[in-house]
């Protein structure tokens, strides 16, 4: 790390479970995040700000103006623009040392198999069923880690699943694919602002985490949260060992 670098991320240095060493892993670590909406938007600022040294962004949606009341790495100026790329214009004005992939078309399991093999840990911050239904069978077949979330109305969820590790479960042993579940998005559905934020924050702890090698992710355990009661509930997870995914 540069001396500028050493500014910056001082306040991480200090933490004895991370210091110089941890903060180094960050800053050579690659994260992929897919979507760049409610979710992706605190993710991608909270891993920019942290120095995570690479960031690539997937998102083939542009901004709308029903998107601001949540999304909040876009801003009114933003609209119109492919979100991807505006989430690369404000995460390079926050922190120019950390280096910003747009990729800005829609992705094939083709495109997201190179993508995930040449990260570190993958953030699915998607909004359908079939991109997370994709990315976790290539995390599996490509040993990834995977923070996994999704937020809608007031209840989210969040958690990880670590296939570097062979008794961590898949998100199929969690939602099985049977073909015909439709996903609840916002744009229909509605969803209460600040619920993204938090779930959002929560994956990039747990995704930052995983690079640096600290404390205990949420492998195995999933976090429900009702935001309307603001209580937390956690569900422990198993591997199914008949997963058509995972299973062996």
């Amino acid at each position: 790390m540069n001396d500028n670098q050493l500014l910056r991320y001082s306040r991480h240095i200090l933490l004895p479970q991370i210091s110089y060493e941890g903060q180094d892993k960050l800053v050579n670590s690659h994260a992929l995040i897919v979507g760049a909406g409610g979710l992706g938007s605190p993710v991608a600022l909270y891993m920019a700000a942290g120095g995570v040294g690479m960031l690539t962004i997937c998102d083939f949606d542009t901004v709308d103006l029903t998107n601001l009341q949540r999304q909040i790495i876009h801003t009114t100026q933003s609209v119109g623009i492919n979100k991807a790329l505006s989430a690369q214009q404000a995460l390079h004005a926050i922190n120019p040392e950390v280096v910003v992939k747009a990729v800005q078309e829609k992705s094939t399991e083709e495109a997201f198999t190179e993508l995930v093999a040449a990260a570190d840990v993958v953030i699915d911050c998607s909004d359908n069923f079939a991109t997370r239904y994709a990315l976790n069978r290539i995390c599996v077949k490509l040993s990834k880690p995977l923070v996994s979330g999704a937020a809608i109305g007031f209840e989210a969820q969040v958690t990880v699943f670590d296939m570097r590790n062979d008794t961590s479960p898949c998100y199929h042993c969690l939602f099985p694919d049977m073909g015909a579940e439709e996903a609840m998005r916002c744009a229909e559905n509605g969803v209460f602002a600040p619920l993204v934020g938090i779930i959002g924050a929560t994956q990039a702890g747990e995704a930052m985490k995983l690079l640096m090698g600290v404390g205990e992710s949420l492998q195995g355990r999933l976090l429900l949260l009702d935001a309307l009661a603001m209580e937390w509930r956690s569900i422990k997870l198993s591997k199914d060992p008949d997963c058509k995914v995972c299973g062996v």
